[in-house]
């Protein structure tokens, strides 16, 4: 890659953190506005178009990329597992550090899936379909089922951790705490539930 391709990639990224931290829980992305991002990153506002068409395309690539954060994170739980972890509590604990770490980048997630761009409840979705298939594919080849069936699991699960997730993101360590041992028995309920309908 050239300087001039180099910095042009540094400028876009500038553009895409700048964005990234003026998500807020008082302030979704629909509120954002060309000037105040490209003041943020410290750019020209006429120098965002070289890199985005428009605020939306920056926003679908946001959601691309918090898509990707998570599922690049569950993959390193998956890893902690496979070294001995308990398969439930570490894809919890891995899953809150996250939220911990990306909490921008997970309420773009939450907004934007119910939110009032056709484009951008397509982009979540397809981000969180991806989400269930690696999860699917995981149980899969753990549990020896068949994909229909892990799928369904898959997604039932999926369901809950998102749902805990918008949860975790308002509360303190100690309700934390509490919200995961209630996620991992969930989860565990699911699991269980799961195992003994696909063997009786």
């Amino acid at each position: 890659m050239g300087v001039r391709a180099q910095q042009k990639e540094r400028t876009r990224r500038s553009l895409v953190e700048a964005a990234f931290r003026q998500v807020s829980a008082e302030r979704s992305f629909s509120s954002l506005r060309l000037r105040e991002v490209s003041r943020e990153a410290g750019i020209a506002p006429t120098s965002f178009y070289r890199h985005f068409r428009d605020v939306e395309e920056l926003g679908l690539t946001m959601v691309d990329e918090s898509g990707l954060m998570l599922r690049q994170c569950m993959r390193q739980g998956r890893q902690r597992i496979a070294k001995g972890g308990n398969v439930i509590r570490t894809s919890v604990s891995t899953f809150m550090e996250f939220i911990g770490n990306h909490p921008n980048a997970f309420r773009l997630l939450l907004r934007e899936r119910s939110g009032t761009s056709s484009a951008f409840r397509a982009a979540v979705a397809r981000e969180i379909q991806h989400f269930i298939a690696e999860l699917a594919d995981y149980l899969e080849l753990e549990n020896n089922t068949p994909r229909s069936f892990t799928e369904a699991q898959a997604e039932a699960m999926v369901t809950i951790v998102f749902s805990a997730g918008a949860e975790a993101l308002d509360i303190d360590l100690a309700q934390q705490q509490l919200l995961e041992e209630r996620l991992v028995l969930q989860l565990r309920i699911i699991s269980k539930g799961a195992y003994y309908w696909y063997h009786r």
